[in-house]
C-alpha cells in the first residue's frame, strides 16, 4: 500500500485517549479537538441513532468533540476523490468496503491495525474483517451489513402441503422443491428481482464455491467455472424448466418484485435482509409471512461480506482520537441500536446477539441475524477493474442470459473475455 500524507504518531493508546491530541492541543491551545465525521446515514431513524451515539461521546469527552457532517450516498465517491485531492477530507469517513479499497491503496486511509482493540478484533467474524483488510492493514471498522434472505407467505406454503423449514440453514434444493410445490394456477413459487443481478450472484457465489477472482489490484485474474456458474444456472432452471419463478420479476429490482409477493402472486421472494422492516410495514395486514433459514449450497451458507465502514483520513491531525471514537461507535450497544434503526445486520457478534435479544423473533430477525455469522471473504472487493467489469460486462451478460438470449457457455465466455478486454 502506498504511503502518503502526514506521519501517524502513536503517543496515545485507544484505551487511554480521553482528552488531548498527540500534538498536545486541540484545534487551538485553548479549545477542544474537533473531529469531522462525514456520515452517509439518510434514514430518519438511523440519523437519530447516529446523533445519539455522537452526543454520548461528546458528553463523555469534552476535549475531543465530534461534529457530524451529513452527506448522503449520492455522488459520495466523486466527492471523496475531490476532498482527498484537495486536502479537505473529513477525519472520519463513512462508506462501504467495496469502495474504500482504492482509497486505501492510494494511501488516503490510515492503518487502524494498532488502534483496533483485541476485543473488537475478536468480535468481528473473520470474513467481515477480511473485507476491511487491505495489504495486511485494517483500513476501516465494519459497521452494518445485509444478507440475502427468503421471505415466504406461510399460508401459500401450508396450502401446498409444504413443511416450512426451521433448521439453521436451508438448502437450495429445498428452495427449488418448495418453489415447484407452490407454483399452482396463477401463483408462482418464487419472485426474484434480478434486473441488476451481478451483486446478487457475486454475493451468493461462496455457497457454491464460487470466487471469480484470484489475486488483487491490477494483477487479479478471473475464473468462471462450475462454482461461479452454479447460481445463474439454477435460476435459469427454476425459471424455464420448473417455471416456478414469476418471469416479470427477473426484469425487476428487488423492491419492485415485492409487489407480487404482497399480491399473493408469489409464495416466496428473495430480498435483501433489510426488507424485513419494509415488509412488516407494507405487507397486507392479514398476510402471515416468515423468514426462511439462510440458504446453504454445497460449499456452505457463506455470503460475501461488503459492510458499511468507518475509516480515518491519513492526513487527519487526530488519527488516534478518530480511532478512539470509532472504537466507541462500534461498541455492542451502539451498533445494535444503529442496525436496528437501519434494519441491517451488525458487523460484530456481540451486537448481533444484543440485537437478537432486543428483537427476539419479531419479523424474522432471529433468523436474519443468525445469517450474520455466515459472511465470508469477498475477493472482488480487492480487484481494481471490478466496478468497470460489473457495469459494462457482467450485468448486461447476466441480463441476456436470464432472458435466454445466450446460453451458459456463452455467458461464461462473455464474462471471461470481457474481463480480458478491460484488463489487457
Amino acid at each position: 500500500m502506498k504511503t502518503r500524507g502526514v506521519s501517524i504518531a502513536a503517543c496515545l493508546t485507544v484505551t487511554t485517549l480521553l482528552v488531548a491530541s498527540c500534538s498536545g492541543g486541540g484545534d487551538g491551545d485553548d479549545g477542544p479537538v474537533t473531529l469531522e465525521f462525514q456520515s452517509l446515514s439518510d434514514q430518519p431513524a438511523a440519523i437519530e441513532a447516529t446523533e445519539k451515539i455522537v452526543g454520548e461521546w461528546n458528553d463523555a469527552h469534552p476535549d475531543v468533540q465530534v461534529e457530524i457532517v451529513p452527506t448522503g450516498w449520492d455522488g459520495v465517491y466523486d466527492k471523496l476523490i475531490t476532498q482527498f485531492n484537495g486536502g479537505a477530507a473529513p477525519d472520519i469517513i463513512h462508506y462501504e468496503a467495496a469502495s474504500i479499497v482504492p482509497f486505501a491503496r492510494d494511501g488516503y486511509l490510515a492503518d487502524l491495525s494498532e488502534h483496533m482493540s483485541d476485543e473488537r478484533r475478536a468480535d468481528i467474524p473473520e470474513g467481515v474483517l477480511d473485507s476491511v483488510t487491505v495489504d495486511d492493514q485494517v483500513v476501516a471498522y465494519p459497521t452494518e451489513l445485509q444478507s440475502y434472505m427468503v421471505f415466504a407467505n406461510k399460508k401459500l406454503l401450508q396450502d401446498a402441503g409444504v413443511d416450512i423449514p426451521t433448521g439453521e440453514t436451508m438448502t437450495w434444493d429445498e428452495l427449488r422443491e418448495i418453489a415447484k410445490a407452490t407454483t399452482k394456477g396463477e401463483t408462482y413459487g418464487l419472485g426474484w428481482g434480478l434486473s441488476s443481478p451481478t451483486a446478487t450472484f457475486m454475493t451468493m457465489a461462496p455457497g457454491f464455491g464460487g470466487e471469480f477472482f484470484t489475486g488483487s489490484g491490477a494483477d487479479a485474474q478471473i475464473t468462471v467455472g462450475e462454482g461461479e456458474m452454479a447460481l445463474p444456472e439454477l435460476v435459469d432452471q427454476m425459471a424455464y424448466e420448473d417455471e416456478s419463478i414469476l418471469p416479470v420479476t427477473l426484469t425487476q429490482s428487488g423492491s419492485e418484485s415485492i409487489a407480487s409477493f404482497y399480491a399473493g402472486q408469489t409464495a416466496m421472494t428473495v430480498q435483501g435482509s433489510y426488507q424485513a422492516a419494509n415488509i412488516a410495514k407494507d405487507a397486507p395486514k392479514d398476510m402471515d409471512w416468515v423468514v426462511l433459514p439462510p440458504l446453504e449450497g454445497p460449499a456452505g451458507s457463506g455470503q460475501a461480506a461488503n459492510p458499511q465502514t468507518l475509516s480515518v483520513n491519513i492526513d487527519s491531525e487526530h488519527v488516534e482520537e478518530s480511532a478512539a471514537f470509532i472504537e466507541f461507535f462500534t461498541e455492542a450497544e451502539n451498533l445494535a441500536a444503529l442496525n436496528e434503526a437501519d434494519a441491517l445486520i451488525p458487523a460484530t457478534t456481540s451486537a448481533q446477539e444484543l440485537m437478537r435479544k432486543n428483537l427476539g423473533d419479531e419479523n424474522g430477525w432471529d433468523t436474519i441475524l443468525a445469517s450474520g455469522q455466515h459472511f465470508s471473504s469477498a475477493p472482488y472487493l480487492f480487484v481494481d477493474a471490478y466496478a468497470q467489469w460489473k457495469d459494462t460486462v457482467a450485468t448486461p451478460a447476466y441480463q441476456r442470459y436470464l432472458a435466454q438470449e445466450i446460453d451458459a457457455d456463452e455467458l461464461a465466455d462473455q464474462l471471461t473475455s470481457g474481463w480480458d478486454e478491460i484488463t489487457s
